[in-house]
């Protein structure tokens, strides 16, 4: 009986903000996988060690948690005034899909680095020492990412003393600006508010009818206030993801959210489609001890806010959503305006499972309807790994 080898295929494991994936670049996988279709997503889930019933991710680089289960692929731009294209693929744990619905925010902040190491950015944009800035295509939304990465004796910098709450040790900071955050599903700048209002009421079976504030930035996201669904906003995950009720409800919120939204055209699609919406709870500030045994005051911080990723509550703030955050708060009237007191705001500072995260957002009205033309963030990124990965030469 005769046994397929394993193939090797070069990439490398990097942390961006608060998640981990492997990063590819686009020339190095297998020629059938260099385009997007069935190769690809096989292979990939082979990579991550998906699906598992085992909800493990033994056999594979995944670490079983919707942060740690994502995989990039990077290769120069194909578009104008831009360095590189970067598509971003969320992969099921125990399921054989990868939904590439939507954009990683903290790994983001890792494509600058990726791209300027393995020579994907001309040479002479990229300064010896000082700040090297990157002019990214994000491909699953169709939106340009601007990355500010410290460059230091010719190399990127990745030691510093920038901490970020949901990541143990410093390292250097990257700023990121998300352009014209707003976009539909097919990365077409459709409406911010897909709705048209800036707080909906949605009816939700088995829950009644909620305020939600549905906004497409960033990542497509539903608000809903923490004391309307029995929280107070200083939950951490355990409070959560032990309770397969609350699961379940924040799944039928989410449901019909992107139903609401316009993301799916019946219930049934929402399953297959789990990176995107995100849904999100909101509070005003309230003090609380973060997972980390850090003490957080209600008076550091602007409102509370928990969001949940691939049906689990996130042990931090995913990056996408983080814009979203900063772009409803910088908006009147919607609900994460609200918790953040009701004025007026370039900036908010809100407390997360693991600590707190600053965003800011500039958004204007015109002629009725509202515009933020960027959102920006501060992450980190390392590389933790790099080589090849290998998977049998049969798996995709």
């Amino acid at each position: 009986m005769s046994h397929p080898p394993q193939i090797k295929i070069p990439a490398t494991y990097m942390r961006g903000g608060t998640s981990k994936g492997i990063f590819f670049h686009l020339q190095d996988l297998p020629e059938s996988a260099q385009k997007p279709g069935s190769a690809r997503d096989k292979l990939l889930l082979r990579v991550i060690g998906s699906p598992d019933p085992y909800g493990k991710q033994i056999d594979g680089m995944g670490g079983a948690t919707s942060s740690t289960s994502k995989t990039v692929i990077l290769s120069k731009s194909t578009k104008a005034d831009h360095d590189v294209d970067y598509l971003f693929g969320q992969v099921f744990i125990d399921q054989a899909f990868v939904d590439w619905s939507g954009n990683c925010g903290n790994l983001s902040a890792a494509v600058g680095p990726f791209a300027i190491s393995h020579g994907l950015i001309d040479a002479s944009r990229v300064p010896r020492d000082g700040v090297a800035v990157v002019r990214i295509w994000q491909a699953n939304i169709g939106k340009t990412i601007i990355a500010h990465v410290p460059m230091t004796n010719g190399a990127v910098q990745e030691t510093g003393d920038f901490e970020l709450d949901g990541v143990t040790f410093p390292a250097a900071e990257v700023q990121l600006e998300f352009m014209d955050p707003a976009a539909d599903e097919d990365g077409a700048g459709g409406a911010m508010f897909p709705t048209g209002q800036l707080v909906d009421d949605l009816e939700v079976p088995g829950v009644g009818v909620l305020k939600a504030t549905m906004i497409n930035a960033g990542i497509p996201t539903v608000f809903v206030n923490a004391d309307a669904i029995g929280y107070a906003g200083t939950e951490l995950q355990d409070a959560i993801n032990s309770d397969a009720k609350a699961l379940a409800m924040f799944e039928t919120i989410r449901a019909h959210g992107a139903l609401r939204m316009g993301l799916i055209k019946s219930l049934d699609e929402a399953a297959s489609r789990q990176h995107t919406p995100k849904v999100a709870f909101v509070a005003k500030p309230a003090s609380y001890q973060a997972s980390s045994g850090k003490q957080v005051e209600a008076g550091s911080i602007d409102l509370l806010v928990r969001a949940l990723s691939m049906g689990k509550l996130h042990h931090a703030m995913m990056g996408t959503a983080a814009v979203a955050i900063g772009t409803a708060a910088a908006i009147p009237g919607t609900l994460v305006n609200t918790a953040a007191g009701g004025a007026a705001r370039e900036a908010v500072r809100f407390g997360h499972p693991s600590g707190t995260l600053r965003v800011g957002a500039q958004a204007t009205e015109v002629a009725g309807e509202w515009r933020v033309t960027k959102a920006i963030m501060s992450r980190s990124a390392r590389v933790l790994m790099e080589g090849w990965v290998r998977i049998p030469a049969d798996a995709f």
